[in-house]
């Protein structure tokens, strides 16, 4: 199930781009859910653990992914308890924060109001105030509720 805080909390990366860069392990992105977040979100394709072409770059390495396709990747393979801000992804990463949330519980941390309303399927416990959300409707009146707190 996806979990949402909201606000600064204990555990959580602020700033996941930069742990990634310093922690990630070459085999996460030879997975095949990496390369299909690489490909959707980034675009690019992984051609080895230390290159990814990209239609706009040209080759990089994965210190060059952008920041959301490298939160997403440690949401998914790191296994440290960690919590990522997933303030430091666009709204693009969304459908995959709740694809990844329902393959396991997962936590998020935002410090904004996340666009899930292209998300078909959606359901997260706020765990601010510990409610269930079942559609993209509660999830915004709750958020909005707990953000003017």
């Amino acid at each position: 199930m996806l979990k949402i805080v909201y606000g600064d909390i204990e555990n959580s990366v602020y700033h996941p781009p930069t742990y990634f860069d310093n922690v990630y392990e070459d085999e996460w992105l030879m997975q095949d859910e990496a390369r299909e977040m690489i490909k959707d979100i980034d675009k690019s394709d992984v051609i080895g653990p230390h290159l990814i072409e990209s239609p706009v770059l040209g080759p990089i390495s994965p210190k060059e992914l952008s920041g959301g396709v490298k939160t997403l990747i440690l949401m998914k393979y790191d296994e440290s308890g960690k919590i990522f801000n997933a303030s430091a992804c666009g709204d693009n990463c969304a459908a995959w924060m709740v694809r990844l949330g329902q393959e396991k519980d997962l936590t998020i941390n935002l410090h904004h109001v996340m666009d899930f309303s292209k998300v078909k399927d959606f359901h997260a416990v706020l765990l601010n105030t510990d409610t269930i959300v079942n559609n993209y409707q509660e999830y915004l009146e709750e958020s909005l509720r707990i953000k003017e707190r």
